[in-house]
């Protein structure tokens, strides 16, 4: 691998609309060196802080606060001033690091010289939470070794270094595994692997939290722009097609058209021949053709739409069959939307029927753009169809937001009756997009922009600095954050709680589902609505209760710029746009 002298920041979110924002730390160091492989890039990043350590006295471990500073990452026969490791039977010292933000890697330690030429060994231990990191595997908070390694012993060689890991975590703790070691270690820095892009989309308001909200849903998906499209960079790392509406919806926003959209949703494709389901899960298939036509929508992009001809509309015809004599879906396979809705038959039964309808009518958009008319008539008419089927005895939010969004159910009735009641209790990330999307179709902008501030907001105050694969904001009562060690009267938010796949500390901190206010809050706050295969955009702003909102976003013809400023006499807008770009204002 070659050393290459960084161009970009890998966090360019800040154009010319946000200029008075600064760089993350996590990346300040990237603006040195970093190691490029194929699309992905590495950089080495120090510890922020020293979370926690066995001993303070300097006995077992000395010169720690080294650790902290910014080296070489070279090991040298006559390195000083290097931190100790000291063990003896009745003490094997141990030290928690934290590295300032989730990031995706390994950790690389480095030991310097000394007498003793063997290797010492270390456990290492991975966590999205201090928590996690501080956990043992298994027990009643769920630790595990699964998808990723987080919890094993390494050697780290005498005068050299060994780079392990590859997971997603912010924590690290080490601890010394033997007696008898006195170890100068020279640094412990972590791997970083992302994959090196600029952030072309930006949002930015009267509304810090607003503006932290949209780049931590962007930063969410980055990290899990790996060499597929994953779910979550802990767990499960794998191409779910359905997890990955949301994450393409910001990566359209925030990154414009990349290639590990159409590689992975072709990787899905390809995994599954018909009559499979994507995942084993019918809906998914469903998100993959739903996928396509927001793809094209945004980017027009014909010629990658054509290579999908065959599988799209075997796919189209397979789905039809699924239905019975009353109209009513009976997909067989996976029954799923999302987990908290997966033990309630009656919202299963009405997403599905929801999804049905949208699918059909975007089938029957794509075959226009096929220039097939008779299978557009057609899947017109599957759709038409299914809308003569309303499901009934529904109460979850998930399912009445795709009701309202299919034309099942009234938008404002049901932004009213159900998706307001009790605020944002039994929401869920990967479904708290498409409630957001409802709220809008109801013409609630305000009572999203709540849900957004409360709800993700929510996560942010317990110290995420990436979304999660689930919360439950009753759960915040008497929880401590994710960045400290958890008092003793106090319940840890990362391993008390979780149900389902995500129980204790299995729950995946970092998942890409999870980002839906980033495209909405570009889609509805500044009002940018992609047309026509990206040709046209229509610009339709509310703000709310904020006083200015401005950003950037990618075009097949270059960067759009807009901003809205709130006035007694309306929103005044000022725009820049690209050539070619069509405006309707």
């Amino acid at each position: 691998m070659k050393l290459l002298k960084i161009i970009l920041p890998v966090y360019l979110i800040l154009l010319s609309c946000n200029a008075q924002a600064q760089l993350p730390p996590v990346f300040e160091e990237a603006a040195n060196t970093r190691l490029r492989t194929s699309e992905l890039s590495k950089v080495y990043l120090t510890p922020q802080r020293i979370v926690w350590q066995t001993d303070t006295t300097g006995t077992y471990l000395q010169n720690t606060q080294q650790l902290l500073v910014k080296g070489n990452g070279q090991v040298a026969v006559n390195d000083q001033n290097l931190t100790r490791f000291i063990s003896i039977d009745d003490h094997k010292p141990g030290i928690l690091l934290d590295y300032g933000k989730e990031i995706h890697g390994g950790l690389k330690i480095s030991m310097g010289i000394r007498p003793d030429k063997t290797p010492l060994k270390l456990r290492v231990r991975f966590g999205e939470s201090v928590g996690e990191a501080m956990s043992d595997i298994g027990g009643e908070q769920n630790a595990t070794n699964e998808h990723s390694l987080r919890d094993f012993i390494v050697e780290v060689p005498w005068l050299g270094s060994i780079e392990v890991g590859e997971t997603g975590f912010r924590f690290v703790r080490l601890d010394v595994v033997e007696g008898d070691q006195n170890a100068p270690i020279k640094s412990i820095e972590a791997a970083f692997v992302y994959r090196d892009i600029p952030y072309l989309g930006s949002f930015n308001s009267s509304d810090p939290r607003l503006n932290e909200i949209w780049k931590v849903g962007a930063y969410t998906v980055h990290l899990n722009m790996q060499s597929y499209l994953w779910d979550g960079i802990k767990r499960d790392r794998l191409v779910w097609v359905g997890d990955m509406h949301p994450e393409v919806m910001t990566i359209n926003t925030v990154f414009g058209p990349n290639e590990v959209v159409p590689k992975s949703l072709d990787l899905a494709r390809d995994q599954h021949p018909l009559p499979q389901w994507m995942n084993t899960i019918s809906s998914y298939s469903m998100w993959w053709i739903l996928i396509h036509k927001n793809w094209y929508d945004y980017h027009g992009d014909l010629a990658y739409l054509k290579e999908q001809e065959t599988y799209m509309i075997n796919l189209l015809d397979q789905l039809s069959t699924f239905i019975d004599e009353n109209n009513a879906e009976k997909l067989n396979g996976g029954r799923f939307l999302d987990w908290p809705t997966s033990v309630q038959p009656k919202a299963i039964h009405a997403g599905l029927q929801a999804m049905m309808v949208m699918t059909f009518e975007a089938g029957s958009e794509i075959m226009e753009i096929y220039d097939k008319p008779d299978l557009a008539k057609k899947y017109t008419n599957v759709a038409r169809r299914l809308k003569k089927h309303i499901p009934e005895g529904n109460t979850s939010k998930q399912a009445a937001a795709l009701m309202a969004l299919a034309d099942l159910a009234d938008a404002k009735k049901t932004n009213t009756e159900i998706l307001k009641k009790d605020g944002v209790q039994r929401m869920s990330t990967f479904y708290g997009y498409y409630i957001l999307e409802a709220m809008a179709k109801a013409e609630d902008y305000d009572g999203a922009l709540d849900v957004i501030r409360t709800y993700w907001g929510g996560m942010l105050d317990l110290g995420a600095t990436t979304f999660w694969e689930d919360f439950d904001i009753l759960d915040v009562t008497n929880s401590s954050r994710i960045d400290e060690l958890t008092p003793a009267d106090e319940n840890d938010i990362h391993g008390d709680f979780g149900e389902f796949c995500y129980i204790g500390f299995r729950h995946s901190l970092a998942h890409g589902w999870a980002s839906g206010p980033t495209p909405w809050l570009t889609q509805y706050v500044l009002g940018i609505h992609v047309m026509d295969g990206g040709n046209t955009v229509k610009i339709e702003p509310h703000l709310g209760d904020l006083e200015f909102a401005e950003g950037t976003f990618p075009t097949k013809f270059g960067i759009l710029r807009v901003k809205h400023t709130a006035t007694p006499d309306g929103i005044i807008t000022d725009l820049e746009a690209p050539d070619g770009l069509k405006i309707i204002e």
